[in-house]
């Protein structure tokens, strides 16, 4: 906490008035606020966030090119029963039918998010698939969030978020299984904003 406060401290010039000592204190109490807010997050079973995140760089067109993928308009709800059981129907589904195919291979670029063609498509495309499929099936689009994240060999990789009652589900185009996202054994980097999915927010934790 002292080193916290000399690098404030010194940040603010180390003006010795009651001004300084406000404003330094200020900082660190809102710094425990998103602290505690994303410890809550967590242990609720949701993925914590943190900051603001660009989009990742296939992606920056994404609204514009599907604009369900990123709405968070709230549909009639579902059971809960029966709304995990179209999630893992389709995310096999889909999993069994999309033959895997490399954004370089298709469209002669490292990164392009875009719905699987005639060919296949690649896991973003995979992940974009099953949130389209799955909105169409009576989803709430705000349960459903595109997230990237490292393998367990650090290769980049994405997959579908679903956030149900007892946390954040992970959908992926690698495995039928539907885990929490702790026991995926990947690190994840950021996923759309679950109040403005046009946007999307770093997370930095480990499954």
């Amino acid at each position: 906490m002292k080193t916290a406060i000399s690098k404030l401290c010194a940040l603010a010039g180390c003006m010795t008035t009651s001004l300084a000592n406000s404003f330094i204190f200020s900082v660190l109490a809102f710094g425990l606020h998103l602290v505690a807010i994303s410890s809550e997050a967590a242990e609720m079973g949701f993925l914590p966030t943190t900051t603001a995140s660009p989009p990742p760089s296939g992606a920056k067109q994404l609204c514009l090119r599907y604009y369900w993928a990123c709405i968070s308009k709230q549909s009639v709800p579902l059971p809960g029963d029966e709304e995990l059981q179209i999630i893992k129907q389709i995310n096999r589904k889909i999993n069994i039918s999309t033959r895997t195919i490399s954004d370089q291979s298709q469209y002669k670029t490292t990164e392009f998010w875009a719905l699987p063609t005639s060919l296949g498509g690649d896991c973003e495309d995979i992940a974009l698939l099953k949130k389209r499929d799955m909105i169409a099936a009576g989803v709430n689009p705000g349960k459903l969030l595109l997230a990237t994240v490292l393998d367990s060999n650090r290769n980049a990789h994405a997959v579908l978020i679903y956030r149900s009652s007892q946390g954040d589900l992970v959908l992926d185009n690698l495995t039928n299984r539907v885990k929490h996202w702790s026991a995926t054994r990947y690190f994840f980097l950021r996923l759309q904003d679950p109040e403005q999915p046009r946007n999307w927010v770093a997370v930095y934790s480990r499954g």
